[in-house]
């Protein structure tokens, strides 16, 4: 008799937070993902199913962390406002200076009519579309899809402009000018890009940018198939910013674990000590920055 009038309000309490998510059309962890179905590439950047929605109401719910060397920012805790003179547009900024970072890594919501500002004098910026399309204007208009980049060398002039509705990934920085060299702009997409080599590793690694001089930073992309794992235990003094495009996993930072899925960003510290297992049924791929080409000093 006591055990049952222990589950009679729990029963209730679940049929009740069920029917509720169905009657706003939400996804459940009762109920295979409304957007389980939905197979476009990176949906799961915007429409994260791992984590159960109805937990995200739980008040003091989330899985992101801030420490010293490392963070985790995970999607419940994105916080999304209207960017400084874009037009139509919220972002949420990830990863800042003011979390120990030289460079900037942030989402961009665009709406119909959205349009883009200018970086600050000096500042390069590198585009990544996981939603949407956006067109880019620098002097040609090119279409920009999901998987596709550019890469705008600093105080260069351009526009990016959405008819329909898109979400971007964008890193800036201050632009570490060595010698009389500079960067170019580049536009293209992941698949024109080979894979390379990875002594001693087993994922799939592209570079999306040119690896010479003139560019002081990197994105890349890297694949690892269920149960894969990064064979070095890396140390180092660059820096990372990292979001999940697809996948899940186990991601150690310093001495911590932490379980990530797409739509988490990643910033690490020079010389977090740093490992990634992929889990799951599907592989994993992420987008990374790295800064290169600079001496530490």
């Amino acid at each position: 008799m006591q055990l049952r009038s222990l589950l009679l309000p729990l029963l209730l309490f679940l049929f009740v937070i069920k029917g509720k998510m169905a009657e706003q059309g939400m996804c459940s962890v009762f109920a295979p993902s409304c957007e389980a179905n939905s197979e476009t590439l990176y949906s799961k950047v915007t429409n994260p199913t791992l984590n159960p929605s109805c937990l995200q109401d739980l008040p003091g719910f989330t899985r992101s962390v801030f420490e010293r060397d490392h963070a985790l920012v995970t999607p419940e805790s994105q916080v999304f406002s209207p960017l400084p003179d874009w037009i139509n547009t919220s972002g949420a900024y990830l990863i800042t200076p003011a979390i120990g970072a030289h460079f900037v890594m942030y989402l961009a919501k665009m709406q119909a009519g959205s349009k883009s500002a200018v970086p600050l004098k000096d500042v390069e910026r590198f585009v990544f579309v996981v939603q949407g399309s956006v067109a880019l204007e620098v002097g040609a208009v090119y279409n920009l899809n999901v998987d596709s980049y550019a890469y705008l060398p600093p105080s260069m002039e351009h526009l990016i402009k959405c008819d329909e509705s898109a979400t971007i990934v964008l890193f800036e920085r201050r632009y570490a000018q060595i010698g009389t060299d500079v960067p170019e702009l580049k536009i293209g997409s992941t698949d024109e890009h080979p894979l390379l080599e990875t002594p001693g590793e087993i994922f799939e690694l592209r570079k999306l940018l040119p690896t010479s001089g003139p560019y002081d930073f990197n994105i890349h992309i890297m694949d690892f198939k269920p149960g894969e794992y990064l064979n070095v235990k890396e140390v180092h003094y660059n820096q990372h910013g990292l979001l999940l495009l697809e996948g899940q996993g186990i991601y150690r930072l310093g001495d911590k674990w932490y379980p990530v899925q797409a739509g988490d960003v990643i910033w690490m510290a020079p010389f977090v000590p740093q490992w990634y297992c992929a889990l799951g049924k599907n592989r994993t791929r992420y987008l990374l920055y790295k800064d290169v080409n600079r001496n530490p000093l």
